[in-house]
């Protein structure tokens, strides 16, 4: 029961109230650029697909950390999830700062994101783990494309972006430490679909 109230906590704080950082945004101090509206928009979008990302990651982390019985994976995967939380305060600050809003879909999103995290959970830890691999590789590989296309004047969105990439890094590494197995290729490809169909939406819903 206590998993379950930490998973429905979590997925209420996600969704309804306004993220608090832990960490202050690599943004701060960064003075806002003069964009054109084209360049705002486009700004925009990317940090609400990126934000789309994190709404993903604390569902997947909350699902895994629901499901496993190892109380120090469950610490791990939960560490992680405060660490994303950071990311999602961050992107949040951003949309704001570039007078947008978050995507309209975003229950949809926790939603989808749980349940995978909660199914790959039940298959082993390992898997669960690999499934974190493949989904912060993949993440990290769109937050490297957006970096090739946020506009150079935007440098308070690149920082955060730049800073969310180490991160992401940062945890398929420690994932892989913890025992992480290698997903096989069609569990790969139909993430790299999911994550195609999420982006487009997201970008423009």
């Amino acid at each position: 029961m206590d998993k379950f109230l930490t998973a429905a906590d979590a997925a209420l704080r996600t969704l309804f109230a306004d993220p608090v950082a832990a960490e202050r945004s690599p943004a701060t101090g960064i003075a806002e650029a003069d964009l054109s509206d084209e360049q705002r928009k486009l700004s925009a979008a990317l940090m609400r697909v990126n934000h789309v990302g994190e709404v993903c990651a604390q569902a997947l982390y909350n699902a895994q950390a629901m499901v496993t019985k190892d109380m120090k994976l469950r610490e791990h995967l939960l560490h992680a999830a405060r660490e994303e939380m950071d990311h999602l305060a961050w992107t949040r600050e951003r949309l704001h700062a570039l007078g947008d809003r978050p995507s309209l879909l975003n229950p949809l999103w926790f939603a989808g994101a749980f349940a995978i995290g909660t199914i790959a959970a039940k298959f082993s830890d390992a898997a669960s783990l690999g499934f974190v691999v493949e989904t912060e590789n993949q993440v990290s590989a769109h937050l490297a494309s957006h970096l090739g296309r946020l506009p150079e004047e935007d440098e308070a969105s690149r920082a955060v972006v730049e800073r969310m990439k180490d991160d992401e890094e940062r945890h398929a590494a420690a994932a892989i430490d913890e025992g992480a197995m290698q997903l096989p290729p069609i569990a790969q490809g139909l993430m790299r679909v999911a994550a195609k169909v999420m982006t487009f939406t997201a970008h423009r819903i």
